[in-house]
């Protein structure tokens, strides 16, 4: 894993304060978000889940808020624009956008794991227009032209 990075954390307050995401072995790479609000998700509902923290990633960074695979096998409840992007400059609270892939009703309560955040630096672009694009193997192939040659 690459060197530590620090990101500013605030505790909203609703409540009992929610722990703060951590990683839960040493090979992990992403922290679990939970839950700061008990919902009940109905079978391809979709609702926006607070996690009573607002964090401050630093320039350069970007928190990448992805599935929990536990979730999704179980009761088949998924993060729906994963991976959902967190900006340097959102200091808002943090979020997950939870859906229902299920066939019942799913009941998340505070302080339930939803979600894994992770922290992963990020290069800007600077658009370099050209006449004619380099060639690759690939070529100009399409969705699904890797899958030709099996």
């Amino acid at each position: 894993m690459s060197e530590a990075v620090a990101v500013g954390v605030v505790r909203l307050a609703r409540g009992e304060a929610p722990p703060l995401p951590r990683y839960m072995t040493a090979g992990s790479v992403g922290m679990d978000l939970v839950a700061d609000v008990d919902v009940i998700l109905a079978p391809g509902e979709r609702q926006l889940v607070p996690t009573g923290i607002a964090i401050a990633i630093p320039l350069g960074y970007e928190g990448q808020v992805r599935p929990r695979s536990g979730l999704a096998v179980r009761d088949g409840l998924t993060v729906l624009n994963a991976p959902g992007t967190i900006d340097a400059d959102y200091r808002g609270e943090v979020q997950v956008l939870l859906v229902n892939h299920g066939t019942a009703a799913a009941r998340v309560q505070r302080g339930d794991r939803i979600a894994q955040l992770v922290i992963a630096p990020v290069a800007a672009a600077v658009w370099q227009e050209l006449a004619a694009l380099p060639p690759s193997a690939r070529g100009t192939g399409g969705f699904g032209s890797t899958d030709a040659e099996r």
